[in-house]
């Protein structure tokens, strides 16, 4: 991973889990193939990923129309097991949190969002969820929980699907939309991530359309290039919050790496290949939520014919930032639109239960490494 002169990550040494590759790791081609080196025909592929995706079984034994033998080789091959739910947080606006533990015993964070008209413009009744891409984070954004603790390694595309996967059983709700917005940085995780991606998308897998998928992105510059060429049209956001270097810098650490005229001339080059980006920009009080700052915003939203989705601050423990008063963020919204910039300023979500990304990860190591405390007589 690059970073800056100047910036070094918070950086733990990589678990990478040493047991066996997941199944929802691996697409159907992967999957046909390694069928293939055992010798069976391409159909059977086609099978195990209806019972993974369509009847969602949790063992090799349940697939029953598979031959006895394939199901003790797949069992043998792969691991099938979901992530372990550690604890479910419910909001008051019925935002829930999900906290998994996985199978190295790292923790990670989930997201269920009822979608409103102020939440990336969809119906009211589309549940989108917010999923991790790493444990941790190495880039060290300074409003962000994620990476208080640093950064311990990647998720592999599996952990990345089945967190959707266990969300929808825990919550007995169909997932309509997926943003990478979670813990982690995604496109740090590239490979990971579009297999995953392929995986949602697909015919075969979870089937959710590529424009309900979106994924954020700190402003890793070489990384936006390289995701132009994709053809899977899920859509970019890219985590803003600064409209000039002096501010960006000041609370985004990769912006040493990637400053404003780097990164935006990587924006051109992804706009030019017919390609849309939004801006997600947190507001914080007395930072980066000035009139200057809006108006700034609004010229590099122009420039890339951007949406601008505006996110009051939530609260971190342990970080001295807080949320503007409703007066500043609606001033700094309508500025936004004086300038014809299409906005949304959103009603924050989940800011009862922690929600921002890497809150209760941060809460649950907290509580777990936390001294006990002697008993009253």
């Amino acid at each position: 991973m690059q970073v800056g002169r100047g910036y070094t990550p918070r950086v733990n040494s990589e678990v990478l889990p040493s047991a066996k590759t997941f199944i929802h790791s691996l697409g159907l081609e992967d999957l046909t193939a390694h069928l293939g080196q055992h010798g069976q025909p391409a159909y059977r592929a086609k099978q195990v990923m209806d019972w993974l995706y369509e009847k969602r079984v949790g063992s090799c034994d349940e697939m029953t129309d598979l031959p006895q033998a394939l199901r003790t080789q797949l069992a043998a091959d792969f691991e099938l097991r979901a992530p372990e739910t550690v604890r479910v947080l419910g909001s008051k606006d019925t935002t829930q949190k999900f906290l998994f533990r996985l199978r190295d015993g790292n923790l990670i964070e989930s997201v269920l969002i009822p979608a409103s008209p102020a939440l990336y413009g969809e119906r009211s009744d589309r549940r989108t969820i917010c999923v991790s891409s790493q444990v941790g984070c190495a880039y060290g954004c300074k409003f962000c929980a994620s990476g208080l603790d640093g950064w311990t390694r990647n998720l592999d595309a599996g952990e990345i699907v089945q967190q959707l996967m266990a969300v929808e059983a825990q919550s007995g709700e169909k997932i309509d939309n997926v943003v990478f917005m979670g813990m982690g940085e995604p496109l740090a995780n590239l490979k990971n991530l579009k297999r995953a991606i392929q995986i949602i998308n697909a015919p075969w897998g979870l089937e959710i359309g590529a424009r309900h998928i979106t994924v954020s992105t700190s402003g890793l510059a070489p990384q936006i290039r390289e995701l132009a060429e994709d053809p899977t049209q899920f859509r970019l956001a890219l985590s803003l919050h600064g409209a000039t270097d002096e501010v960006r810098s000041r609370i985004m650490p990769v912006n040493r790496k990637y400053n404003l005229k780097t990164l935006l001339e990587a924006c051109d080059y992804y706009v030019a290949k017919k390609r849309r980006i939004m801006f997600e920009y947190i507001l914080i009080a007395d930072i980066n939520d000035t009139e200057e700052q809006a108006h700034a915003l609004a010229k590099i939203a122009r420039r890339l014919s951007a949406k601008i989705n505006l996110i009051p601050y939530n609260t971190v423990e342990g970080l001295a930032w807080s949320r503007p008063s409703r007066a500043r963020q609606e001033r700094f919204h309508a500025i936004l639109r004086e300038h014809g910039v299409v906005s949304t300023l959103r009603r924050e979500k989940g800011h009862d239960i922690a929600a921002a990304c890497g809150q209760l990860r941060l809460q649950a190591k907290r509580e777990a490494t936390a001294p006990l405390q002697p008993s009253t007589p």
